[in-house]
């Protein structure tokens, strides 16, 4: 089944059940495939066709999965875009995309489709896309050129994952998610939404995460799992000892965006008596590539194995597979992406010879199990967002005082890694460290904006004379 039929098929199997709720609004499957039909019929007036894209500028709620379907249904495909970021990062995006129209909601200027009008239209009644080598999503991930990639996956791409996911998590019927993660993230969509519809469950769109009422919500709603990235787990973890919630209901939780460490795994398993599940993937592989296995054993400091229909490898600087880690993590499969929107040079670089390079180090353990050793890029991971510090950079070389700048790492127990750049100003020029976090706070949303810019006369060079990154992250570690 075609993923863009999922409203349908569930609508004529069982029209009354559960479907997706969020704080708003709760739909049942036949209520589902109406709002699906009729946001069609509001793209469709709008001009969208098969082989558009569709920008959807939305928090998390209902509208966001209607207008996903809705898209699909015409054979369009979906670029999911930060609310968080700036006029000017969403407007790069939405350009470089090529999107047909912008649903979102009309404080924005960039908005074409508000949300409110999705519900107006009569139902569509064209016939369900089901090209399954039509592009479904278009997510996009900071490069370490500084400029965004839209990553193109297509419809098989998508299904193949979500069927991984479901068979990997045991996911039926009586599943009921609970969505915490952003929709712009692939993980969101294909761990919460996609993958319990498909399998017959449900899902429940929360709002923005709070940890003093998460586990009020839990209670309430009563999810079966939930995925989340360990600064989440984190401060969960560091809530009163008098908050002793009912998570019966919770059959398994989800880890995945960072590696989360093995104590803070038995802390949150033994507190709230939840199994954690660990896995690790790209967005350019669609979400997961390895997976804690949920019936076990899971090995706490490992990512699991990988996922059945996957190839997960291990290769040398010489681009040969190696049996014996570390080596640079490399993927194949029905999952990895058809490469980067409109950047051949860059996809080429990625995809080799069918393996996708990840820019992670690794190696298996006795019994399979991959354990992360490092990164080979320089990306940041704040709270699961990725950052790379070059889009920093960039906009701190856009102030008239700034001659160089080196953003790094610094660790931090909840989030992970804290960016913190160091600067050298031109001769004379003046800048304070409030000036010119300013000055990011004005071009950056804000999970990008450095935690601190030190100011100083030199920065720290290697033998040949590049900016020695590693002598900056030894330092803030120390």
């Amino acid at each position: 089944m075609h993923l863009a039929a999922v409203p349908e098929e569930r609508a004529r199997r069982n029209p009354h059940q559960p479907c997706v709720a969020d704080e708003r609004t709760e739909l049942g499957n036949a209520g589902f495939a109406v709002r699906v039909r009729s946001a069609a019929s509001v793209l469709r007036a709008r001009g969208v066709r098969a082989g558009d894209v569709v920008a959807v500028l939305l928090p998390n709620r209902v509208e966001f999965v209607v207008t996903l379907f809705a898209a699909w249904r015409l054979g369009a495909a979906v670029t999911p875009v930060n609310p968080e970021l700036t006029d000017g990062e969403a407007a790069f995006q939405i350009s470089d995309a090529g999107a047909k129209v912008v649903v979102g909601q009309s404080d924005s200027p960039l908005v074409t489709v508000r949300v409110e009008e999705l519900a107006t239209a009569a139902p569509d009644e064209g016939p369900v896309a089901d090209d399954e080598h039509a592009i479904a999503l278009l997510i996009y991930t900071s490069g370490t050129t500084g400029k965004p990639k839209g990553v193109i996956l297509d419809h098989a791409n998508v299904r193949a994952m979500t069927e991984m996911i479901v068979s990997g998590l045991e996911l039926g019927p009586a599943d009921h998610s609970l969505l915490i993660l952003p929709l712009f993230h692939v993980n969101g969509i294909v761990v919460s939404v996609l993958s319990p519809l498909l399998a017959g469950g449900r899902s429940t769109i929360a709002g923005r995460f709070r940890a003093g009422t998460f586990f009020d919500l839990v209670e309430r709603v009563r999810p079966t799992y939930f995925s989340a990235v360990p600064a989440i787990y984190a401060l969960l973890a560091g809530l009163p000892e008098t908050v002793r919630p009912d998570t019966s209901s919770l059959r398994l939780v989800v880890c995945g965006a960072a590696p989360m460490p093995a104590e803070l795994i038995q802390r949150v398993e033994e507190r709230f008596g939840v199994v954690v599940v660990e896995g690790y993937g790209l967005s350019e592989g669609s979400c997961a590539s390895t997976l804690n296995p949920l019936a076990g054993p899971r090995k706490p400091g490992t990512v699991g194995r990988p996922l059945p229909g996957q190839e997960v490898r291990l290769m040398d600087a010489r681009g040969q597979l190696v049996a014996d880690g570390p080596g640079e993590v490399v993927v194949r499969g029905p999952n990895v992406m058809r490469g980067y929107l409109n950047r051949p040079d860059a996809t080429a670089e990625t995809i080799v010879d069918g393996w996708l390079h990840t820019g992670d180090v690794g190696r298996f353990d006795e019994d399979g199990y991959l354990v992360l050793v490092d990164r080979i890029k320089d990306m940041i991971i704040r709270g699961g967002e990725n950052l790379y510090p070059k889009e920093i950079e960039n906009v701190l070389h856009t102030h008239p005082a700034v001659l160089e700048a080196a953003v790094v790492g610094a660790p931090d127990p909840v989030l992970g890694e804290l960016p913190v750049a160091t600067v050298t100003l031109y001769p004379s020029a003046r800048a304070s460290e409030a000036e010119l976090l300013q000055h990011c706070r004005e071009r950056l949303t804000r999970v990008k904006v450095p935690v601190r810019v030190d100011v100083v006369p030199a920065l720290p060079r290697n033998p040949v004379g590049k900016i020695d990154k590693p002598a900056l992250r030894r330092e803030l570690a120390s």
